[in-house]
């Protein structure tokens, strides 16, 4: 009680009235707790009668802050909550007053009250336990990237659940709530200094308050199939579940929407006029080769990112791309159909990327683009892929979402289908092509490997011209 006198005296001075109140209150609630409770219960009672709420409106407030929640003061979710408060409030001094006479028998008979039945999982029988079995044993053979990707997203899952949840508390209810969480969590979220250590809930709710962007609706559906695997082979393989909670829960996305779109000659004309290509001091390192290299090819950014000085080679006399996971252990591509080859287009040669090639060929390097990195998460030139967006707005080319580094694939999609190609003709140039044996080290045959390089060659850009970043000669 002294110690409590002090921090008061200290806040408020000795000979405040407030500070003496205050303590006064304190005294009477460790003192006479019972005569306290009977009060502050005779007051919840009243107001739970009458449906109000003054008595627990800071605690709602604390509850609905704590939790994320879209509780307005006043509504009808706020005394929802409240009443839930006060309930638990009124249960808790009527086993108080038991315990005092002596009574310790007595359970809680209000059903709003009971304890939620949450299992605690075992040492050892853990969520995350679980799915390093499920990473080990891998049973749908999928690449190590991916399976980084269901890691993160099944680690996110289990931040929403209470401390220590058995796998029992991956349920229908559990997946809806953690849904709507992340229809509300901000993108890039890891990478963001504001929200660095905080679970999920915290993330949300303080990012409610700063406003950044949200993530997509193809993201969260990319979370939500990450649990669903690791839950059907909760379900198949374990037999732990009776039933994969993610079903049916995935949110409708409108895909005649475009959502990234092609660049036009003009932008590009801005692009490749700047600093950032056109300098005294600007460096030909990945952020250079790649925007153009995928505007020639089609290329995805981690395919080209990856490559080998080795997979530049030819192949019955054409300069190809051997996009490919041989050669390296850390090579990856998005599907196994994605292993193709690529001809190079006579306007990256007259840009001098054979001479690249050569040049890190020459210095000892093994890959085209050695200061290209991947982040934790697998993903190559990540940091290149967050700050390209960046550039373009500089440069004035991108107003609101639609361009990114991806845009450069989609517009040499479109000059494929200028040049009077199909999409299932152009496809597997694209890495859209079923597993098979095509595409692997030396098996194109002749007339294929010039099908391919007929179709590259008709990527045309009319008004494109690019001839200032050719090298000198």
């Amino acid at each position: 009680m002294s110690a409590i006198w002090r921090v008061i005296e200290k806040e408020y001075g000795p000979d405040s009235l407030a500070a003496r109140g205050i303590m006064r209150l304190v005294e009477e609630r460790v003192q006479s707790p019972t005569q306290y409770r009977q009060e502050h219960a005779a007051e919840l009672a009243a107001e739970v009668g009458r449906y109000l709420t003054r008595t627990v409106d800071a605690e709602v407030a604390e509850v609905v802050r704590e939790l994320g929640l879209g509780a307005a003061p006043g509504s009808e979710d706020w005394k929802r909550i409240a009443h839930a408060l006060q309930r638990g409030k009124l249960a808790a001094y009527k086993t108080a007053d038991e315990r005092d006479a002596g009574d310790w028998s007595g359970e809680v008979r209000d059903p709003m009250v009971k304890a939620p039945a949450v299992q605690r999982a075992k040492a050892g029988e853990g969520i995350m336990d679980l799915f390093a079995q499920y990473e080990a044993e891998n049973p749908d053979n999928v690449r190590p990237d991916t399976l980084r990707q269901t890691r993160d997203a099944v680690r996110l899952f289990v931040e929403s659940l209470p401390p220590r949840s058995s796998v029992t508390a991956i349920n229908k209810a559990a997946v809806r709530e953690w849904k709507a969480l992340l229809i509300r969590f901000p993108v890039r979220a890891v990478d963001t200094v504001a929200f660095k250590g905080m679970a999920i809930r915290d993330v949300v709710a303080e990012n409610d308050r700063l406003g950044k962007p949200t993530i997509s609706k193809k993201t969260i559906n990319r979370y939500l199939s990450s649990l669903g695997a690791f839950s059907n082979w909760l379900v198949v393989v374990r037999g732990l579940l009776d039933a994969n909670p993610v079903r049916d829960l995935y949110l409708k996305i409108d895909k005649s929407r475009v959502t990234t779109l092609p660049f036009t000659v003009d932008q590009m004309k801005v692009i490749f006029s700047s600093d950032a290509f056109t300098a005294p001091d600007a460096v030909r390192d990945h952020t250079f080769w790649l925007p153009l290299v995928m505007l020639f090819s089609g290329a995805r950014p981690g395919e080209l990112a990856q490559l080998a000085v080795a997979d530049v080679r030819q192949m019955h006399g054409v300069n190809v791309l051997h996009i490919t996971t041989e050669g390296a252990k850390d090579k990856t591509l998005k599907t196994r159909g994605s292993a193709r080859v690529v001809p190079v287009h006579p306007e990256l040669v007259r840009l001098g990327f054979l001479e690249h090639v050569e040049a890190m060929r020459a210095a000892g390097q093994g890959r085209v683009f050695p200061e290209a990195t991947r982040n934790a998460r697998g993903q190559w030139v990540d940091k290149f892929s967050r700050e390209f967006p960046r550039l373009l707005a500089r440069l004035k080319v991108k107003d609101g979402r639609g361009l990114s580094l991806y845009s450069y694939r989609h517009t040499a999609a479109d000059a494929f289908r200028r040049a009077g190609y199909a999409d299932e003709a152009f496809g597997p140039l694209l890495g859209h092509a079923k597993a098979s044996t095509t595409g692997l080290y030396g098996t194109e045959s002749q007339g294929t490997i010039a099908q391919r390089a007929a179709m590259i060659d008709a990527i045309a850009y009319e008004g494109l011209d690019l001839s200032h970043l050719y090298p000198a000669p």
